[in-house]
C-alpha cells in the first residue's frame, strides 16, 4: 500500500494552503483598515465635528425635527451663524444675533436690532418679543453670545434668563451642514 500522495494531490494541497494564507492576509489587512478608519472617525468627531439630531420647533423652517446636522467645533461666530451648545444636559441649536459687547434691542413687534442696526431676518417665521424677562436694550456680557431661535414664539433662548446668553464653555460649534434627510442635504 502506497501512502504517498500523488503529485496532483500535493499541488491541490499547496494551492489550498496558499489560498488559506492569502485569505488570512486579506482578513488581517481588512481588519487593520477598519480599526484605523474607526479610530480616525472617533478622533475627527471628538475634536473637529459633532453630529446632531434636531428636536423641537424653535428653528423651523430652517431646521425641522428629525434632521441630522453637523457642527464644526469652533469658538468664533458671525451674526446669523447657527450654533450648537449645551444647556441642561441637552444640545440646543440657535442663531447668533449678538457677540460680546453688542447692544441688542427687540421692539414690541419682535424686530431685532444690534448696535442700532435693524436686522433683515428673512429666515424668521414668527417674530415675537416674548418670552422675555430681560430689559431692552440689553448689552451682551463678555465671553457670551446672544442667540435666538428662528421660530421666535416657540423658542426659549437668550431673551429669557432661563437660557440666557451662551458662554464659551457651553459651545459645541457652528452648524454648517445638513446631512439628513437627503433631499435637503447641503449647507445651511
Amino acid at each position: 500500500m502506497n501512502n504517498k500522495p500523488s503529485l496532483e494531490e500535493l499541488k491541490k494541497e499547496l494551492k489550498r494552503e496558499g489560498r488559506k494564507k492569502e485569505y488570512r492576509k486579506v482578513l488581517r489587512n481588512t481588519l487593520i483598515v477598519v480599526v484605523v478608519v474607526a479610530a480616525f472617525a472617533v478622533l475627527v468627531s471628538s475634536f473637529f465635528v459633532t453630529v446632531l439630531k434636531v428636536t423641537g420647533d424653535s428653528m423651523t423652517p430652517t431646521l425641522e425635527t428629525g434632521e441630522i446636522v453637523i457642527a464644526q467645533n469652533q469658538s468664533t461666530f458671525e451674526p446669523g451663524d447657527l450654533i450648537a451648545f449645551y444647556y441642561n444636559n441637552k444640545v440646543l441649536v440657535k442663531r447668533v444675533v449678538g457677540s460680546p459687547g453688542d447692544w441688542i434691542n427687540i421692539d414690541e413687534e419682535g424686530n431685532v436690532s444690534v448696535n442700532g442696526v435693524t436686522l433683515d431676518e428673512d429666515y424668521v417665521t414668527d417674530r415675537s418679543l416674548e418670552p422675555t424677562d430681560l430689559e431692552f436694550p440689553y448689552q451682551v456680557p463678555e465671553n457670551r453670545f446672544f442667540v435666538l431661535g428662528d421660530h421666535r414664539s416657540a423658542s426659549i433662548d437668550s431673551r429669557s434668563s432661563v437660557v440666557g446668553c451662551v458662554t464659551r464653555e457651553q459651545l459645541i460649534g457652528k452648524v454648517f451642514l445638513r446631512v439628513y434627510p437627503f433631499n435637503v442635504f447641503g449647507n445651511l
